[in-house]
């Protein structure tokens, strides 16, 4: 399997519900510690890596931290970026504990553009929740497939359907992604 089909996996598979609570903000939130709790099975399971760097430079007067996170298979690699702010001066820190929340933010939203993670939908919101999505039957997947043969989006289907990472897979394929 190649490296963008092992992704699709992952990306398929990955569960990082929102567990955490900020009680200030009435809010609930994953960390980046949540995502690669979660995420380190899958990597295991599909035979590749994920590994995270970060830098930090000054841009256009602003010390900004840039998190990189790394999937590879051994062979090819797929690189995602996210940057954010520091404030040496933010109230209530010090240096350490400004960087320190830099650089949580960063990774989280590295891993979550990597592995697709969504964070619009909170489980806490008052929107509707989403009803439990059904398995695809063989008559659904045919006809899925010729939805996505004539220009639909693999994604609709994905959101409606308990769908594997092999009819994902093919999906795609048939997509041409």
């Amino acid at each position: 399997m190649k490296l963008n089909q092992k992704l699709v996996a992952i990306q398929t598979q990955l569960k990082a519900p929102k567990n955490q609570y900020n009680s200030f903000g009435k809010y609930k939130y994953r960390s980046a510690e949540d995502i690669l709790e979660a995420v380190k099975p899958l990597l295991a399971a599909n035979d590749v890596t994920l590994t995270m760097t970060e830098n930090t430079k000054e841009i256009a007067g602003f010390l900004v931290l840039t998190s990189t996170a790394v999937l590879t298979d051994g062979e090819d690699k797929i690189v995602v970026n996210a940057q954010a702010g520091v404030n040496p001066q933010r109230k209530g820190m010090d240096i350490a504990q400004s960087f320190g929340a830099s650089s949580s933010y960063a990774k989280k939203y590295a891993l979550g553009n990597l592995f697709l993670l969504d964070d619009t939908k909170d489980v806490d919101s008052n929107k509707k929740q989403d009803t439990v999505k059904s398995a695809m039957t063989p008559d659904q997947f045919i006809k899925a497939k010729e939805y996505v043969a004539n220009g639909g989006d693999v994604q609709s289907i994905v959101k409606k359907y308990q769908v594997t990472t092999e009819q994902v897979v093919e999906l795609k394929t048939i997509k041409g992604q």
